[in-house]
């Protein structure tokens, strides 16, 4: 079978888009993680971190099933997600700025902000988040979608972030399903830097959507400053987003984050056709 696919990036984390609003692409079982697998290979394949399917919706414009590189189902991908948006625009499956999609941790609404020199600024809604936990060791662990650990280092740009962060993952005090690992660094007021590696992916990605969300949570909680709505810019080797949301009022329970929103750029680079890999 010849598959149509569509290749974006959203700030340098890679997925490849699949319109099955008409429910044409099979993907179940072990046959489906090999095509899925195969088609986000590198060298093999059409290379991604992961693989987006469009499916409808009863309630709303659509439905993303997201997938990781590995070839397993993910939970909600932040960056994804925007992609998803405009991919939906292109298709015309919706006709203006905004939308509201069911993902894996239930409904969203995101946003076009507007056209860039080279794509698209979007904004998603999240999902609002229990307060980060602090850990043991000084690490903070939030839930954004996708379960993250943060780990606020000094000169992150020179860390193996595939050698610690896979040791951390892989750490059996993550089993069954492991944990992402974010590494963040202060580089300024309510501005951080953050190099994450991605379960799914097994890597350092260039960015990671429910990653920059979760640090910049962890960041409000190690410092503590502010209270009322705060909008926090993030810098990844993919570039540059910015996590609104607020704060839990003092004594109030339960305590959550609420208006989370992930902003950044997201870019289409190619479409094509290719055979599908056959276990």
């Amino acid at each position: 079978m010849v598959l149509k696919f569509h290749k974006f990036h959203g700030a340098g984390n890679d997925f490849i888009l699949l319109n099955n609003m008409h429910g044409s692409i099979g993907y179940a079982g072990e046959k489906g993680r090999y095509m899925i697998r195969g088609l986000c290979d590198r060298r093999f394949g059409v290379g991604a971190d992961g693989l987006i399917l469009l499916e409808p919706s009863d309630s709303h414009d659509f439905r993303m099933v997201y997938f990781n590189a590995d070839g397993n189902e993910g939970s909600f991908c932040g960056n994804g997600s925007r992609c998803a948006v405009i991919f939906a625009h292109m298709q015309g499956i919706i006709s203006g700025s905004s939308a509201c999609f069911t993902a894996s941790d239930g409904a969203h609404k995101a946003e076009i902000l507007h056209k860039t020199a080279s794509g698209f600024r979007v904004r998603v809604e999240m999902k609002d988040t229990e307060y980060p936990k602090l850990m043991s060791n000084g690490s903070i662990y939030a839930d954004t979608g996708s379960p993250h650990l943060v780990i606020f280092k000094e000169n992150i740009s020179i860390l193996d972030v595939m050698v610690e962060g896979s040791a951390i993952r892989y750490d059996g005090a993550w089993k069954p399903g492991g944990v992402n690992v974010n590494f963040a660094e202060f580089t300024g007021d309510k501005s951080i830097k953050v190099r994450t590696y991605e379960r799914g992916v097994e890597n350092e990605t260039l960015s990671c959507g429910t990653g920059v969300a979760a640090s910049a949570l962890a960041a409000w909680v190690h410092l503590h400053p502010h209270s009322g709505e705060q909008i926090y810019t993030v810098h990844t080797a993919g570039g540059t987003m910015q996590v609104r949301f607020t704060p839990p009022k003092e004594g109030v329970s339960p305590a959550h984050f609420t208006s989370v929103s992930l902003e950044g750029p997201v870019e289409r680079v190619f479409e094509g056709t290719i055979n599908l890999p056959q276990p």
